[in-house]
């Protein structure tokens, strides 16, 4: 039986399998409130041609609008992997509770492995982290869209 964060992550995976099959880095997120999901959204920088379409922005934008409000109080994000400098500050920006995270990003991720914008002292908000639901299946994921990406870049 899963559990609700597993449940609430595996639909942000069917988010960043969107993303995948428009040949995006797959990343996906949904945004949870009364145990519900309000607002989804994915990876679409290159299909947009937007360097803020990332899921996180995109889900933010749909639950503000959801909840009649920028502000999104006693909601979850679920994100399938650790968010950028740029999500984590609207993560902030929020005032989200909590941020679940299925994978670190030990190059880019702002939610404890390059910076901690969603716990840091200073600010007038700190969101609560758990890492690690779904892990090995977003991991997978990604490492199989690189190396596929790889691929078909060595092909043409």
């Amino acid at each position: 039986m899963l559990t609700d964060d597993e449940r609430f992550m595996k639909e942000a995976v069917r988010q960043a399998k969107k993303a995948m099959a428009l040949w995006e880095v797959p990343i996906g997120c949904v945004i949870v409130h009364d145990g519900k999901i309000i607002a989804r959204g994915y990876n679409r920088r290159n299909t947009d041609k937007n360097a803020a379409a990332h899921a996180e922005i995109s889900a933010i934008r749909k639950a503000c609008k959801k909840m009649g409000d920028w502000r999104l109080e006693g909601c979850t994000i679920y994100i399938t992997l650790e968010p950028c400098q740029m999500c984590a500050g609207a993560i902030v920006q929020a005032r989200m509770d909590r941020a679940v995270i299925a994978c670190m990003n030990p190059k880019a991720g702002c939610a404890g492995s390059v910076l901690n914008i969603l716990q840091q002292e200073g600010f007038n908000h700190r969101v609560e982290i758990t890492k690690g639901v779904l892990e090995e299946e977003c991991s997978s994921m990604l490492s199989g869209f690189f190396k596929d990406l790889r691929a078909r870049k060595s092909e043409s």
